[in-house]
């Protein structure tokens, strides 16, 4: 009898932990709903359906831009663009970025010490279980990526890391 008593009163211990770990981890783990909404309902001067969107991008492109996702590190060749130019967005042509303001982080991800004014809009996102500054075009509200405070110290300070996925390059020499 003693033993069955042990063994309900272990199962249901491990029951109630199982609950606590499964209730922590979809805290951790799942996008926050008002993040979604915030991006959905801000007024961008481009405006698409999602099924217009998957028709325009490719299915990285979609990802990136418009699910927050995010590409491998040191996947993409824009990471070693040197050549002055300008960065766009991939999705609408915004301009984003200038070669001059781009430095080697070493993180695998193309990073930027600072935009053009007016050029990105900001979001938060607790994706990784704290919150941080997320980074959209301005024009079109796709995820660019993030911004850091361990940029350059000359310049901002700041590192704004972004998906190569989400630019595209247009070189000085071509205009």
């Amino acid at each position: 009898m003693d033993v069955v008593l042990e063994f309900l009163i272990l199962k249901k211990n491990m029951m109630k932990n199982l609950w606590i770990i499964a209730v922590l981890f979809g805290l951790i783990s799942c996008k926050s709903e008002a993040q979604q909404e915030e991006r959905k309902t801000r007024a961008y001067k481009v405006q698409k359906t999602e099924s217009e969107w998957k028709a325009e991008l490719t299915q990285e492109e979609f990802n990136i831009l418009r699910k927050a996702g995010t590409e491998r590190p040191f996947s993409s060749p824009l990471d070693d663009v040197k050549e002055s130019g300008t960065f766009v967005c991939a999705a609408c042509g915004n301009k984003l970025y200038e070669t001059k303001h781009k430095f080697d982080s070493g993180t695998g991800w193309p990073s930027f010490d600072r935009a053009f004014d007016g050029s990105l809009a900001m979001s938060s996102d607790r994706d990784l279980g704290y919150e941080r500054s997320e980074l959209l075009c301005g024009d079109c509200g796709g995820h660019l990526g993030h911004l850091f405070d361990d940029g350059p110290r000359e310049t901002t300070g700041k590192r704004h890391c972004i998906n190569g996925v989400a630019l595209k390059f247009i070189s000085k020499q071509k205009k």
